[in-house]
């Protein structure tokens, strides 16, 4: 096949919406389309979204990708679909939904997770690498076990997000080692599902749990409904794929030891690619897409979904007007932050509003408001706000002495040059910025892998991934970031007790 008609499709069933993206076998973008779905609060913590509306979202963001240049589907030679670790969708035998899907970004696990560290806490993070918390899937499957028995009783297949748009499109169930690992219930060294998690301590058969694969193999192709629900080609091989963070860090060029991301999505993380594992507190290990390769991440549960919270809630002046000029009511927002001086004359926030990995008793707050202080203050302090949470994950990396050697911005927020020369600021260090760095991207490029139109992931980098910055920090500003920055570590120590009764508080009503 020649490269101009060799297209990869890389797919990204993301937190907030779902982004697809056609690229040529030089990396080329050919056509893009994203849509946003709804995310259901029902109760307190709790997070859902309806799998059936991200298939809807991928159909339609596919058909306005291929129409951009007027991409043929037959010219479509592989596809790949990412998604959000950890986020739980459950089959009964006849393929139906039996629940909304529990978002990784659910609160509601807080007994559980209790439960499994006083009891397993030990012996699931010698398996799995991982501490017990509020994102994983384990935590997820024992509440449904606990308080809906009726779902328990019918439950026959479990999903993964990505794994359910790719079974939606070719029949196949599947998962790759990432997300399997992201269950709370892989055997980190020996690659396979643990009997000790699964069946003492959940009470699951493995039946129930998907087959895991390489995330470069071809798994199926698209089939005959899907090809006339989607617009695709009746055939077209679809990989395994894998998970957003992972697909990310290859689609940005981080496949060598000490090579890291620094994320400005829903939520945000600082991840660095290792040649061993690293396992610790605080601390999330991935495999990477490289079969040898690790991927250490520390995260902050809360980013640009911070950003969109202000928006929704204390933005609608700025939303109006950017509807009037045809404009992002962002673009308007980082205007007026640019009016608030660096530091926010004092104000600071901590950006908790979906609580902390370690800590799910974790809220945001505003600290140092005073008389002074306007809405400009309040917009710039969200954004320094979750770069003292990155810059604070940075260090946890640091601590355990891992190689790191460069930093890659992504994500939306990596977009607003206000935000990314924030960030570079609070953490005091240089970051590249690369013409492509969402995951649909590097699904696309993982597709081409699979199906060989690259011979490996080296030369899929080489080939497609392209740096266009190299952004450096304002000394001056690291400076006085820094000791706001104490401060900002202090007082989010000293609220810890008090969120916690304040959760209790609140259950008790």
């Amino acid at each position: 096949m020649s490269l101009q008609k060799t297209y990869m499709l890389g797919v990204d069933i993301g937190t907030g919406g779902c982004k697809a993206t056609l690229v040529d076998g030089n990396g080329r973008i050919l056509g893009s389309a994203y849509r946003e779905y709804v995310t259901f609060y029902p109760q307190p913590g709790w997070a859902e979204q309806d799998p059936d509306d991200w298939y809807d979202a991928f159909q339609q963001t596919l058909k306005q990708a291929m129409s951009q240049q007027s991409v043929q589907a037959k010219d479509i030679a592989c596809i790949c679909i990412d998604g959000p670790t950890h986020t739980m969708i459950l089959l009964d035998k006849e393929d139906n939904i039996l629940s909304p899907a529990i978002l990784w970004t659910d609160r509601r696990t807080i007994p559980q997770v209790e439960w499994l560290r006083k009891n397993f806490g030990k012996d699931i993070f010698k398996i799995t690498y991982q501490e017990p918390n509020i994102n994983w899937t384990l935590p997820y499957l024992l509440w449904v076990k606990e308080n809906k028995p009726e779902v328990w009783r019918k439950f026959n297949r479990l999903f993964i997000t990505k794994d359910y748009v790719r079974y939606r499109v070719t029949g196949v169930w599947a998962t790759d080692r990432a997300d399997a690992l992201g269950t709370l219930m892989y055997d980190a060294a020996n690659q396979k599902w643990s009997e000790e998690i699964c069946s003492e301590i959940l009470g699951i058969s493995f039946s129930k749990l998907p087959p895991v694969y390489p995330p470069t193999k071809v798994i199926g192709k698209i089939t005959k409904r899907a090809a006339k629900e989607t617009g695709l080609i009746e055939g077209t091989p679809v990989i395994v794929g894998s998970t957003d963070q992972a697909v990310e860090a290859f689609g940005n060029g981080a496949i060598k030891e000490g090579q890291g991301i620094i994320k400005l999505a829903t939520a945000g993380n600082v991840a660095v690619v290792t040649e061993k594992p690293y396992p610790a507190p605080g601390i999330i290990t991935y495999y990477h897409l490289h079969p040898k390769k690790w991927y250490m991440l520390s995260a902050t549960t809360s980013c640009a979904i911070s950003y969109r919270w202000f928006r929704d809630v204390l933005c609608e002046e700025e939303v109006t007007s950017a509807k009037e000029q045809g404009l992002s009511s962002y673009e308007l927002m980082n205007t007026k932050a640019t009016l608030a001086p660096v530091g926010s004359e004092g104000l600071i926030f901590h950006p908790d509003l979906q609580g902390g990995l370690q800590n799910p008793y974790l809220r945001a707050s505003f600290i140092g408001i005073t008389m002074r202080h306007r809405k400009e203050h309040f917009t710039r302090a969200v954004l320094e706000g979750v770069a003292f949470s990155l810059r604070d994950r940075l260090e946890v990396l640091q601590r355990l002495n891992i190689p790191i050697k460069d930093f890659r911005l992504i994500g939306g927020g990596a977009k607003s040059s206000l935000w990314g020369q924030i960030v570079r600021d609070v953490m005091g260090i240089r970051a590249f910025r690369t013409a492509a760095d969402d995951s649909s991207f590097g699904a696309a490029l993982l597709a081409g892998v699979g199906v060989g139109i690259f011979k490996n992931m080296e030369e899929a980098v080489k080939r497609c991934v392209k740096v266009v910055d190299v952004l450096t920090p304002n000394p001056e500003n690291y400076e006085k970031y820094t000791k706001i920055f104490e401060v900002y570590q202090k007082t989010h120590k000293d609220l810890i007790e008090s969120y916690k009764l304040l959760y209790k508080i609140l259950k008790e009503r």
